[in-house]
């Protein structure tokens, strides 16, 4: 009996952006034309990787769905060389660019029908076309405004040949339910080939694999997941594209928060084998993932926008620490400035240790006293507040002096000012608007207080070369150890007027990621005065949130696009 033919696949775990239609097929096209140089003859290219995910309202725009047509036929033609090369890469498909059916969703706005689609182009043609059946609409996802099912269009599943095998496409979620697998089961599918663009958050690593295995076990296929990588404003993407055999076993997987090629070689009734120095790459330690996709967060932000720079407003404490530590690692030393504000409550071991950092990561590092500015506005509003006692009035002016000068310094340099408020204090209110608030980018934004520390110390765990060459913590130890204050009045903690950090994160995660009700997180063993204190501070605080820049999401429930409270609201349970 002869030898079953091999087929090797190239997993292309590309990082796209999102609208750059020639710079993304260029890159597209480059992994491919790479990947069948080493033997490849199917590549697979990540969801909506032509047009970059997630596209959002761009999908409404007539002239992006032309564009993004044309850019499938340019790209095809592009790899019409490749003898035997099978793409499939994920495109928005319809509209006016391939039919005139239109869904009337009001009087004045009219939408193309569009499908999340995939296309297996070969030969400088698009072979065939695959539209996704399963549309996500819930946490970050939105497909349902946008998208139509291929189920609803009565479109069926797509299987190609090459090499002697049977390929499916499917489409991320679609992978996640029974129906759109076993369509391409029973139409020939020897292999399985998933594209994805699936955002991450702390622990998604691990439940995709998972997922994915029971879908290999329920066909009894093997099972190719390519993945997208990079950041895209408040959402990362981790990669780690992997292979599983018809077991569920993970054969084959690429790093984390990389661009990379991953090689499998599958064959009819064997298990796909890792090829071209491919192997299993271990899946980190959860500090190390929402390290990592920090920094991408932040490096894909200010890159992809165009900033030169980044300012960050250093305060010797342990935010603003842990943001110029990302900031260092993201985008090196020369593009990020750190200035610190003294006001007349900063301790000496504030600046002490601020300098110390800077020093440490090798930073450009100024000092501005914000006193003269800060008597300046007291002497201006003597008059109205006589007879006032001084409370968070002064507090906050001191926090706006310290906005509108780093955005001053922003505006004069076209830096972007890296915000350094964390999701406690997000949740709780415990930011000013218009100062520590004020930026471009809330780099720690989904990171509670209680995992800033575990990050903090982890990195510092890490060897890391400092700007004298030496190797060690770039975290003074003091930063980490103190208690944590705003030092905008004599003598202030934060645990002064909030529970401590550990009690109001875990009341945190349990209202606002897994929609507790009160009742049920007090019968949890939390006191009923700290949860009913959090959860009136989370809602009287939203219309806070709602004017705070963007930051990255590394929680599977952000205070971003899959938060949507009510400002106005009188429910209180």
């Amino acid at each position: 009996m002869s030898e079953p033919q091999t087929v090797r696949v190239a997993l292309l775990q590309i990082n796209p952006t999102v609208g750059d239609l020639d710079g993304n097929a260029r890159l597209i096209a480059d992994a491919a034309r790479a990947a069948w140089r080493q033997g490849a003859r199917v590549a697979l290219a990540p969801e909506l990787a032509l047009c970059g995910y997630p596209p959002e309202d761009l999908l409404l725009r007539p002239a992006f769905l032309r564009a993004n047509a044309s850019a499938l036929e340019v790209l095809a033609r592009e790899l019409a060389d490749c003898d035997g090369l099978h793409l499939v890469v994920g495109h928005p498909w319809g509209g006016a660019a391939v039919d005139h059916e239109v869904d009337v969703r009001s009087k004045s706005v009219s939408v193309p029908r569009v499908f999340n689609a995939a296309s297996v182009l070969a030969g400088g043609l698009v072979a065939g076309t695959y539209c996704k059946r399963e549309l996500p609409n819930y946490q970050v996802f939105d497909e349902r405004r946008y998208f139509v099912s291929g189920r609803d269009a009565g479109l069926g599943p797509l299987v190609f040949e090459a090499g002697g095998l049977r390929f499916g496409v499917l489409i991320c979620e679609d992978a996640w339910f029974d129906e759109p697998a076993r369509l391409a089961q029973a139409a020939g599918a020897d292999v399985l080939c998933v594209i994805n663009a699936s955002p991450f958050h702390l622990g998604k690593p691990a439940d995709r694999e998972a997922q994915m295995a029971r879908r290999a076990q329920a066909t009894g296929l093997p099972l190719l997941y390519s993945h997208l990588t990079g950041g895209q404003d408040e959402v990362v993407f981790d990669g780690g594209s992997f292979a599983l055999d018809a077991r569920g076993v993970v054969v084959a997987r690429a790093a984390l928060f990389e661009s990379a090629t991953l090689f499998v070689d599958v064959a009819a009734g064997r298990a796909p084998v890792p090829a071209a120095g491919s192997a299993v790459v271990p899946l980190p330690e959860l500090e190390s993932q929402a390290w990592s996709a920090l920094v991408t967060g932040v490096r894909d932000y200010i890159v992809k926008n165009g900033f030169p720079s980044v300012i960050i407003g250093l305060s010797g404490g342990i935010d603003s620490a842990l943001v110029l530590a990302i900031a260092v690692d993201a985008l090196g030393p020369d593009r990020v400035r750190t200035v610190m504000m003294q006001s007349p409550y900063t301790a000496d071991i504030s600046w002490i240790d601020a300098r110390d950092m800077a020093g440490r990561v090798g930073v450009r590092y100024d000092e501005i006293a914000i006193a003269p500015m800060f008597d300046a506005f007291r002497h201006a509003l003597a008059g109205q507040f006589a007879g006032l006692a001084e409370d968070t009035t002064e507090e906050n002016i001191q926090a706006r002096v310290r906005g509108t000068l780093l955005m001053a310094l922003s505006n004069k340099t076209g830096a972007i000012v890296l915000t350094t408020g964390n999701k406690s204090e997000m949740a709780t209110g415990y930011c000013t608007l218009y100062g520590d608030m004020a930026g471009g980018f809330a780099v720690i934004k989904d990171v509670a207080k209680t995992l800033v520390y575990r990050l903090a110390e982890w990195k510092n765990r890490q060897p890391t070369r400092r700007a004298d060459g030496s190797v060690g913590p770039v975290i003074p130890e003091r930063i980490i150890t103190r208690p944590p204050s705003a030092e905008l009045r004599p003598d202030q903690t934060d645990q002064d007027s909030l529970p401590p950090y550990e009690v109001l994160d875990a009341i945190l995660a349990a209202y606002m990621e897994e929609d507790m009700a009160i009742d049920d997180i007090v019968a949890a063993g939390f006191e009923r005065t700290d949860v009913e204190r959090v959860t009136r501070l989370i809602k009287v605080n939203e219309y806070k949130r709602r004017q705070s820049p963007v930051g990255i999401r590394i929680t599977h429930r952000g205070f971003g696009r899959d938060w949507r409270y009510p400002i106005t609201s009188r429910f209180r349970a």
